[in-house]
């Protein structure tokens, strides 16, 4: 009796334990509709764009790190060049920091322009980004918000390097190199060439947020993404 009892006590925590794992399978398995889809991938854009805004926009957070200085563009290395060997190297590095602090301070003006880009997508074939593996959803955003996003980052970039005096300091050594006999003329656009290496910056860091999110589950900081990643993550085996 005892040991029937006993059997039929095993059985039935056995069935439970299929029952939980059946569901919990089940759960994780959950084809997230389109909608649940393209709010799971704006939700790890938005959390990818604010993490990338808020490293890139700390103190430091271009000129002290290697992957992401702005250095002064070929044309404007010239008078650079020049300028140092006359003894103003310390000018010239004033106006790489200056540089440098611009590309921080627009950044950080930038991040509305940022969230409201991910926040008004259309996300049509959200699926296939989602399903799409490392890379795929930050590739999405800069090939469809890239042109507008450039358009709409000059003036941000603009007005921060005003702000922060770079457009001073680099006009005087524009017009200090410009004096200098027998040399062509320069005046490269750097609000051009910061703007496109802050974008580049801020893509790169999108980009690895996005993919701690699709490999790291505990990175999921909301409901409707853990349920669109958690699909995505049934379709990689």
């Amino acid at each position: 009796m005892t040991k029937k009892f006993l059997a039929l006590s095993l059985l039935s925590i056995f069935f439970a334990s299929c029952d939980i794992l059946k569901t919990v399978a089940t759960q994780a398995l959950a084809i997230p509709t389109s909608t649940e889809a393209a709010s799971g991938l704006k939700d790890a854009l938005k959390q990818g764009f604010g993490n990338g805004v808020d490293f890139l926009s700390a103190k430091g957070g271009f000129l002290n790190n290697a992957a992401y200085k702005i250095l002064l563009p070929p044309d404007a290395q010239k008078i650079a060049d020049k300028l140092s060997s006359m003894g103003m190297q310390p000018q010239v590095d004033n106006v790489i920091a200056k540089l440098n602090e611009g590309a921080e301070s627009a950044v950080k003006t930038a991040k509305p322009i940022f969230i409201d880009a991910v926040t008004s997508m259309n996300f049509s074939d959200a699926m296939g980004v989602l399903t799409g593996g490392q890379g795929a959803a930050t590739n999405y955003l800069k090939n469809t918000t890239t042109t507008s996003l450039t358009t709409a980052f000059r003036p941000k970039i603009q007005a921060a390097l005003d702000q922060v005096g770079v457009t001073k300091y680099w006009g005087d050594l524009v017009a200090i190199y410009n004096k200098i006999p027998l040399v062509q003329k320069l005046n490269p656009d750097l609000n051009a060439f910061v703007t496109d290496k802050a974008l580049v910056a801020l893509f790169s860091r999108v980009e690895q947020e996005e993919n701690t999110i699709r490999t790291n589950i505990g990175s999921r900081s909301t409901d409707l993404m853990r349920k669109a990643f958690a699909y995505a993550d049934t379709m990689k085996k």
